[in-house]
């Protein structure tokens, strides 16, 4: 697996998960009618004992306790309808209570990803929670957008699930792989966006720039707003992140990682995918205020 890309699978105790797989649980590797006492002959089993035996299934992963492609797609799927319930209840209430629930779920859902990130065992409720308060954050920011550019969060919701189709598609196909090469010029990258991120908030802060997006729209590139460009280049750093996590949560599948693991994984593919959203609506937001 690469080195770096999302922290939360590139956490200790899940990098240990997918390396030292523990050892199946006893019930599978012992003689289902019994063991016999130290020192002493084991049992005869009778030609009907030794008969089912045989018919019985082999144990799959589920089975032993270990993490599954299915684990992490039902457990991903509860998480991204609890996102959907909040942005749901962010839309339906007032304007003014819409906000404050948009900041509310920024807040929460900031704490919440740090506390989960860097918890020893998952927590399937305090994941629940950051997908709702997630929830909260993007319904509120969907919210004044569409108010501002009418249809663009429809827009934005195709957009992301048409991303993540294709990047998954893709690394099915083994046509994209996180290697290391292509791992080095995405950290490179990410820290590129991250100080552009924060030099554009801080000068928003200040009123050095007045604009609704700050540089990303005060500035023109040959006509081309700014943002236009680092819009593009953070939607292609939030799909290739989707490559790094599929990667990491096939690794931990192949590595025999436990059941519980499968949480991790859908809390990660939801702290992309939400990343992955909001660059795509700010994305289309700048481009239709320069219509």
């Amino acid at each position: 697996m690469a080195p770096g890309g999302n922290p939360i699978f590139s956490g200790k105790n899940f990098r240990e998960a997918t390396q030292a797989p523990a050892a199946p649980q006893a019930r599978y590797g012992q003689n289902p009618y019994g063991q016999a006492p130290y020192g002493q002959a084991p049992p005869v089993m009778t030609q009907e004992q030794l008969q089912d035996l045989y018919n019985r299934p082999a144990a799959g992963p589920a089975d032993i306790g270990r993490m599954t492609y299915d684990d992490v797609i039902v457990k991903t799927a509860g998480c991204l309808g609890v996102l959907v319930l909040g942005a749901a209840m962010a839309l339906a209430v007032p304007q003014g209570t819409g906000s404050m629930l948009m900041i509310l779920g920024a807040l929460g859902g900031f704490a919440l990803a740090m506390v989960n990130t860097f918890k020893k065992q998952p927590s399937p409720a305090l994941i629940l929670a950051y997908a709702l308060l997630e929830g909260f954050f993007l319904g509120g920011l969907t919210r004044i957008l569409d108010n501002l550019f009418p249809g663009v969060g429809i827009q934005a919701v195709v957009g992301t699930l048409s991303v993540f189709a294709v990047t998954l598609v893709l690394f099915k196909s083994g046509k994209v792989r996180a290697t290391p090469k292509v791992m080095r010029f995405f950290m490179v990258a990410l820290i590129g966006y991250a100080v552009f991120a924060l030099v554009n908030l801080v000068m928003m802060w200040t009123g050095a720039v007045t604009t609704p997006f700050g540089l990303s729209t005060s500035v023109h590139i040959f006509g081309i707003p700014l943002g236009v460009f680092i819009g593009v280049l953070a939607i292609g750093l939030a799909a290739f992140s989707l490559i790094m996590d599929f990667t990491s949560i096939e690794a931990a599948i192949s590595a025999g990682a436990p059941q519980r693991f499968s949480w991790t994984a859908a809390f990660g593919l939801t702290v992309t995918l939400v990343w992955l959203y909001v660059e795509i609506i700010r994305l289309l937001a700048i481009l239709r205020g320069e219509d």
